[in-house]
């Protein structure tokens, strides 16, 4: 089964986040909306007390070596990397998945459908077949997998890079299951793995995003990033993040009630085929487009997807009133 991704000229591919289409369509101001669309974590780390405490040379100057080694650093720590594995930083994740085909070794990828659609894109773009079957030169697996939350063991991982030539593995909502990770394995030449910061710390903004493996391979990547990869700015602030385990501590522990909170809201209105992480939750009902239409109308905002339209995905409302405003949206009278 061949899966195109192909886009025209100009066009770029469907994702969460696109606010302003919601509001040109149904109307209302950005501000009246709940934006339920992405599986970015809406609590933020606080940015505040480090930037004011930022200098101001880190705007002026371009990034310095002390910089990013303190960055990788924090990385190293947080996800708790092999003694044997390299990490490069890249400026977001997509840049890292850009550079995937040049990287990989063969002409046929597989990649799990669905599953974050740049990377079934970013192959075809590049004149790759894609497919879904994993007898192929290349495996892109995303782990837990987006948007169904999927997960594949850490063992039948290493036993897959074995088989094939690369492997990709895209961890970008691994942070709430660190134990499952691969970056605590001694990665193999072939094997890559991506990991966000912008989800779990809710600063996509900031775009960085991180790639793991052996030295080689890293190296690799490094020279196709080039120098100067992460802006000075995004280098200090994300070290002051990753390196806060006191807030990373309970922010696992805030998004894993707030899921077990959506989860029963969703239960409470009859929606109970439901799978995810703790940052979304995506239901299968054969009212797919007609519930996320209703909701676009109280202006709450989900996504849904073109190639799998009997399912819709939540993120996580941030606060009391989000959640209230969601109830009421999901209840036949409120809708």
């Amino acid at each position: 089964m061949v899966n195109s991704a192909m886009t025209q000229a100009g066009e770029t591919r469907a994702h969460g986040g696109d606010l302003d289409r919601a509001v040109a369509r149904f109307g209302g101001n950005r501000a009246d909306w709940i934006d339920l669309s992405t599986g970015i974590n809406p609590n933020a780390w606080p940015l505040q007390p480090a930037l004011k405490a930022m200098p101001e040379t880190v705007w002026q100057a371009l990034p310095d070596r002390h910089q990013q080694v303190q960055l990788l650093d924090a990385a190293r720590r947080a996800y708790a990397l092999h003694p044997t594995n390299a990490i490069v930083a890249a400026p977001g994740t997509q840049s890292l998945i850009q550079l995937m085909p040049r990287i990989s070794e063969g002409q046929r990828v597989a990649v799990r459908h669905p599953g974050y659609n740049e990377h079934r894109g970013v192959f075809s773009d590049a004149g790759w077949l894609v497919t879904t079957d994993r007898a192929a030169d290349t495996v892109v697996c995303i782990n837990p997998n987006n948007p169904d939350g999927h997960q594949t063991t850490a063992d039948d991982l290493m036993a897959l890079s074995a088989r094939v030539r690369t492997l990709i593995v895209d961890e970008a909502f691994m942070d709430m299951t660190e134990e499952s990770s691969l970056c605590r394995l001694a990665l193999p030449g072939n094997t890559i793995v991506l990991r966000s910061f912008g989800k779990f710390f809710g600063l996509a903004g900031l775009r960085l995003g991180f790639a793991v493996g052996a030295p080689e391979t890293m190296h690799r990547i490094s020279r196709m990033l080039g120098p100067w990869a992460v802006a000075g700015p995004t280098l200090h602030l994300a070290a002051a993040a990753l390196n806060d385990r006191q807030w990373i501590a309970e922010m696992k522990r805030v998004l894993a009630r707030d899921t077990a909170r959506l989860q029963g809201l969703l239960r409470s209105v009859g929606l109970t085929e439901f799978a995810g992480t703790d940052l979304f939750q995506t239901v299968r009902t054969a009212d797919a487009q007609k519930l996320h239409e209703t909701l676009a109308r109280a202006h709450v905002w989900t996504r849904i997807f073109d190639d799998w339209p009997d399912h819709v995905r939540f993120g996580l409302p941030a606060s009391d009133m989000e959640f209230a405003r969601l109830a009421q949206a999901l209840k036949p009278g409120g809708r």
